[in-house]
């Protein structure tokens, strides 16, 4: 069957939608699918035909791996070598936003190209109902980034996925919002304990309490990624940011937390959340940059945010949508 990319079909995430997605799937096609974190761009990650046409689509670095999405641990250790750090961790977690780096097994089909030629693979198994149908139909693990173009604004509707990509995909299953509506943490589980790759949906403090003691940050100083958005610029809008703003000039838009930046013009101020929930701002984050950005600000000044809980992958974001455009 050929695919038509320039067909696109945005359907809600029904049975029998998502039977119809994991057919595209099988046949070498590319569907955007909800996920608790974001919508992700789901191809089949044993085939490095399947796993090129996302490359393209998000026109994202080869040297960027990506993540493998499966349903379970047991399906997981087909590619992974799980130690007992990630044992732990995986029970704690999965099904949900955290994905694990590990040693890949000698059984591993991930193609080696959604690896980044990498002796590790990236694997989760994410909660969202539709994203696990969608899965269990296919009958194979998904490679997923973020259905946006590579570098962009993460997308946590339907409607921002067709905003960036309509004519680059074959289907897009709407299930509304994301939940969480940042990407998953990633721990590395390869040497003698974890490591935190990217603060993410679950804190830090989850998971420290889940192993029982503190873990690392990996030092930046890397010449390539060895798991997903790594890169310096990274979630960047066509704005241009400055981060922990006390005021807003009157050429600024305001991405304001906690009615911190209140003086802003009210037309062009967003407050991820006025009452200061970190929850409720990681939910609101890429849907509020896209808006003021979609308003047509030059340039935004972005309110202090908490560095604890949720906040550490609020501000990871927010660094690197501030990052220098290489």
């Amino acid at each position: 069957m050929a695919l038509d990319l320039k067909m696109t079909r945005l359907k809600k995430a029904s049975p029998a939608a998502i039977a119809d997605a994991a057919r595209c799937l099988r046949l070498g096609g590319l569907v955007a699918m909800p996920t608790e974190t974001v919508y992700g761009l789901a191809a089949d990650a044993t085939s490095d035909k399947a796993v090129a046409a996302v490359y393209a689509a998000k026109e994202r670095p080869a040297i960027n791996p990506l993540i493998a999405h499966v349903l379970d641990i047991e399906a997981a250790r087909e590619h992974g070598l799980f130690g007992p750090e990630a044992e732990t961790l995986a029970r704690a977690f999965w099904p949900g936003p955290l994905t694990l780096v590990l040693p890949v097994a000698p059984t591993s089909r991930i193609s080696l190209l959604a690896r980044a030629g990498l002796d590790t693979v990236a694997v989760r198994s994410p909660s969202h109902e539709a994203a696990r149908a969608l899965i269990e139909a296919a009958g194979v693990p998904l490679a997923a980034p973020s259905a946006n173009r590579s570098g962009a604004v993460s997308p946590t509707t339907a409607a921002h996925v067709a905003a960036d990509l309509t004519d680059r995909v074959d289907w897009i299953l709407d299930a509304g919002p994301c939940r969480h509506g940042v990407e998953s943490t990633i721990v590395a589980c390869l040497g003698d304990w974890p490591q935190l790759l990217r603060p993410g949906a679950i804190t830090r403090e989850a998971i420290e309490s889940a192993l029982g003691a503190p873990i690392d940050a990996m030092s930046a100083a890397r010449t390539a990624p060895n798991a997903p958005g790594q890169l310096p610029s990274h979630y960047a809008p066509k704005a241009e940011l400055r981060l922990g703003a006390a005021s807003v000039s009157p050429d600024e838009a305001a991405l304001d937390f906690g009615g911190a930046l209140r003086g802003a013009r009210l037309s062009a101020r967003l407050d991820l959340s006025p009452s200061g929930d970190l929850v409720e701002a990681a939910a609101h984050l890429f849907s509020y940059l896209r808006a003021l950005d979609a308003a047509g600000a030059e340039r935004i000044a972005v309110a202090p945010i908490p560095a604890h809980g949720l906040g550490a992958a609020i501000n990871d974001r927010l660094r690197r949508a501030a990052a220098p455009r290489g």
